[in-house]
């Protein structure tokens, strides 16, 4: 009994996590449509408090260990290039696209990463898992349908394909993220790929910034409520970035997934009730699709997971060596079996 109610408060406790990833996910997707109807095109400086708050919180622990890196810093700094781009193709997206568009299409990273992972590092994939992922594309293709045929529900101001676009395009950035993050995950503990994705993250922005967002900063209206949107922001990516590990060290990527289209779904309920805007019908056709495609590729991601683990460690049953002792009883057993013999020819 006591053992089930263990499991049972793990598992209320990853649903939780979950939830909370989710739900930050959500809040920064909210966060960033506002700051571009409010018309503030900054998405690097966004970014920048994010990279920030995670230098300091996750450096100063790195700080209190003192120990040498375990990775090359110039691995790190390309890691937070190609994350800090990704992270400003999607939030520039959302002065085009709409909070539900861009959520949703987030799910290309899955796409990426199966195309990343069967080249660079020889991860092989089921039949079911190319299904899945195709199911995927084809839900997300539906979203591009829904944005083409509404023009007209859309603000003038907006360019649906064109958010769409930049959304897609930092999924490959996302993808290629995630890919060394796991790489160096494997070799190393979170707490120092954090501190070092938020602090070249803050150099990588800071350059860019100077470079491309200083008009716009300059021009844009430092109001109390401009001011709390990037605070808000900054906090719910530095929720997220701290709260995915341990969800996906609790669960996996199959729970993770589906928390990411609770996610979507928060996105909904704020076009919704926020914004009060009409939501095409193709919409909710491509978000089960999606969910569907999502739920066959992360089932059969932890089955083959299980398949794998089993198939490595059945040669090890028969790979063992003899250990010391039992080479020695074997010398033994072979001599008695030899001075038998002599004694039995011996004899005759």
């Amino acid at each position: 009994m006591e053992i089930k109610k263990k499991d049972a408060w793990g598992l209320l406790l990853v649903l939780f996590l979950g939830q909370l990833v989710a739900f930050s996910m959500a809040a920064a997707s909210f966060a960033s449509s506002l700051v571009a109807n409010l018309g503030v095109d900054a998405p690097l400086t966004q970014s920048f408090f994010a990279y920030l708050l995670l230098a300091l919180v996750y450096g100063a622990i790195l700080l209190s260990r003192r120990q040498k890196l375990r990775i090359p810093w110039y691995w790190y700094l390309a890691l937070a290039f190609v994350d800090v781009q990704g992270n400003y193709l999607v939030v520039k997206a959302y002065q085009y696209s709409s909070i539900t568009s861009v959520t949703l299409l987030d799910c290309w990273t899955v796409v990426w990463v199966i195309v990343l992972t069967w080249y660079a590092l020889g991860t092989r994939y089921s039949f079911w898992q190319f299904l899945g992922a195709g199911t995927c594309v084809a839900g997300l293709g539906l979203v591009l349908l829904s944005d083409a045929k509404s023009p007209n529900e859309q603000d003038p101001s907006k360019m649906p394909l064109l958010g769409d676009t930049l959304v897609i395009a930092g999924t490959v950035c996302f993808a290629f993220s995630n890919v060394g993050q796991e790489y160096c995950v494997k070799k190393n503990d979170r707490v120092e790929l954090v501190a070092m994705l938020g602090l070249f993250g803050v150099l990588v922005s800071t350059i860019q910034i100077f470079i491309f967002e200083r008009k716009s900063l300059e021009a844009a209206d430092w109001s109390p409520t401009m001011i709390s949107l990037f605070a808000g922001f900054a906090v719910a990516l530095f929720m997220f970035y701290t709260i995915t590990p341990l969800v996906l060290k609790m669960s996996g990527s199959t729970l993770f997934n589906l928390s990411l289209l609770t996610s979507d779904m928060w996105a909904v309920a704020i076009r919704v009730l926020f914004y009060q805007e009409q939501i095409n019908w193709l919409y909710y056709v491509a978000f089960t699709v999606v969910a569907i495609g999502l739920i066959i590729y992360s089932l059969n991601e932890s089955s083959s997971g299980d398949g794998t683990a089993a198939s490595t460690e059945e040669p090890d049953q028969y790979q063992q060596l003899p250990s010391e002792d039992n080479s020695i009883e074997s010398g033994h057993s072979l001599g008695r079996q030899e001075r038998k013999q002599q004694e039995e020819t011996h004899i005759c």
